[in-house]
């Protein structure tokens, strides 16, 4: 059996002569072996090629965003850093307001009766604070630490706070009733004119005997204005025998004011009136030598000496 050829007619558009190449089949084997090899091995370093660039490319994606990602890990360590510096200012500022509010009730004399967080030793024994952190620390090493002690910390703060709220809101009210005791003590002269009688035993001008005078004799012309001496409340105002056309006022704090003997009374029961406002005038109804106010000042139900009530 013969070797068998593949004859193979090359063909020529310009009129050359038909050519003729032989070629076996095993040289034709060969030559496609090489020409499915060279293919499968061109396919491969192309594929290659594409994943090589994809994965660059990828890589480079990669890069840009961790990046990116370590610049914003960058920038909130800072800002924990800058927060931590910010909590501790806050203690400070926070220690301040207590030791400014113990010394406000030190000079008022204000006893605290309800210990506030700082006292009772959340910031420390004697109103100290816990150790600042650190704004300067190592995130990367004690990233959770710091967290963990920031979020303690704030807590702490907020009751501290609300405590140190409280405290200056008992000292407003303290100043406010003192403010209000202060408006309802009596200060100042019901009239203007001279003292005929003062507090105390004295020889009666109608039965010539001893007696204890309750009040204060204060002589003025006839319709002069008569004050209050003290914010407060009218709880009389009408004729009273011997005292005449009488006016009192309770000023709360068991302090009461009388004025007697005035020409007319200007004021009902009732009736809220401030300290220099106009109440009645001077007069000498009931049992009177003449124009005048007489004035008593009562504490808790008893008589006291309006000369220590009177800064006028």
């Amino acid at each position: 059996m013969g070797k068998k050829e593949i004859s193979f007619l090359v063909l020529s558009d310009s009129g050359s002569p038909i050519k003729q190449i032989n070629a076996s089949g095993k040289i034709i084997r060969y030559a496609l072996f090489f020409l499915a090899a060279g293919l499968i091995l061109s396919g491969y370093f192309a594929y290659d090629y594409v994943a090589l660039k994809k994965a660059f490319l990828n890589n480079h994606y990669l890069q840009s965003k961790l990046s990116v990602q370590q610049d914003e890990v960058t920038n909130q360590r800072k800002q924990i850093q800058f927060f931590a510096g910010e909590i501790s200012n806050l203690k400070a500022k926070l220690i301040d307001l207590y030791n400014f509010e113990k010394k406000i009730r030190s000079i008022a004399n204000i006893k605290n009766k309800k210990k506030n967080a700082l006292q009772e030793g959340l910031f420390g024994v004697g109103g100290s604070a816990p150790e600042d952190l650190d704004p300067k620390i190592a995130l990367s090493e004690k990233h959770d630490s710091i967290l963990r002690e920031m979020h303690e910390q704030v807590e702490e703060l907020n009751v501290a706070v609300k405590e140190q709220t409280e405290g200056f809101k008992s000292i407003i009210t303290y100043f406010e009733e003192q403010r209000s005791l202060l408006a309802s003590t009596p200060a100042i002269r019901p009239t203007q004119g001279s003292v005929t009688s003062t507090f105390g035993y004295r020889i009666s001008p109608f039965t010539g005997l001893r007696e204890f005078h309750k009040g204060y004799d204060i002589a003025s012309h006839n319709g002069a204005p008569i004050v209050a001496t003290a914010n407060g409340t009218v709880s009389l105002s009408e004729y009273n025998g011997l005292s005449g056309n009488t006016i009192a006022i309770n000023h709360g704090h068991g302090m009461v004011t009388r004025y007697a003997h005035a020409s007319k009374l200007l004021k009902k029961p009732g009736s809220f009136v401030k300290r220099g406002e106009i109440i009645a005038l001077v007069g000498d109804t009931g049992r009177s030598t003449g124009p005048h106010v007489h004035y008593e000042v009562h504490l808790n139900g008893m008589p006291v000496n309006p000369d220590n009530y009177m800064l006028n």
